[in-house]
């Protein structure tokens, strides 16, 4: 419902869905902050409000200036795949290893660059390069020529030569190489977890990291009924009743 599904794919191809619950983890971050606004709300005014968000809203709010586009323009953006109607090369790429690396060229200096690095530097001085929406209606010629070159190398030849060039590239991942990438590890993005039915795990950290309040996992998900005593506790029920209610089955 958001638009995202009907620009998500290639163009002659059907709207593509996310392999994952992308509107409902953009929903809960959104909301997260609506709630911190809200009690930064209650701190000057001493009084609660409701938040009321729709899951489609904050994908909506991602996707753009779409709505703008239409209602100004009658301007309908439609599926493009990996490429870009604002600039060129842009797309994904296989090496020669099998692996894929992605490559944009927003920038006219590092579309310059890129096309220098896989030896097609006459293409800089056709005068439909000098602009992104120029060189966007050359795709193909674009996509040949970066897609040959990529091809013939390794992906971290082709990484390695990108950043020496200081051109836009990145690998592909997918969890395997999540799990090992150095920059991941430095971050401590995905990290070790103790858990007493699976012993140590590997998850997603807490999502940022603070200076004075760091945040820290303590568990990856408490064991069923791990915490109903003390909950039955803090409601007001005593020892005995609790039992009470386990030797009921209640429990």
């Amino acid at each position: 419902m958001s638009g995202f599904a009907a620009i998500t794919g290639e163009p002659d191809g059907p709207p593509t869905l996310p392999p994952f619950g992308l509107a409902d983890s953009i929903a809960a971050l959104a909301t997260a902050y609506a709630v911190m606004t809200a009690l930064a709300g209650r701190d000057r005014t001493g009084r609660g409000q409701v938040v009321d968000m729709a899951i489609i809203e904050p994908i909506l709010t991602v996707l753009g200036p779409q709505p703008l586009w239409y209602d100004q323009l009658g301007y309908l953006q439609e599926r493009t795949g990996n490429r870009s109607r604002n600039n060129a090369p842009r797309n994904t790429y296989r090496t020669s290893d099998g692996h894929w690396v992605a490559v944009s060229t927003s920038a006219q200096s590092v579309a310059e660059r890129v096309m220098r690095l896989v030896g097609r530097p006459e293409l800089i001085d056709e005068p439909w390069f000098a602009a992104g929406t120029t060189r966007a209606e050359h795709t193909e010629e674009l996509d040949e020529a970066v897609g040959n070159w990529i091809a013939r190398h390794t992906r971290e030849d082709a990484v390695s030569a990108f950043e020496k060039a200081e051109a836009a590239i990145a690998p592909i991942h997918d969890v395997r190489d999540v799990m090992e990438d150095p920059q991941y590890r430095a971050l401590d993005s995905v990290t070790e977890v103790d858990d007493p039915e699976l012993g140590p795990l590997r998850m997603q950290n807490v999502l940022f990291r603070l200076s004075e309040t760091p945040g820290a996992i303590r568990w990856a998900g408490r064991p069923h009924g791990a915490d109903t005593e003390e909950i039955l506790g803090e409601l007001g029920l005593s020892a005995a009743q609790v039992a009470a209610l386990r030797s009921e089955g209640a429990l």
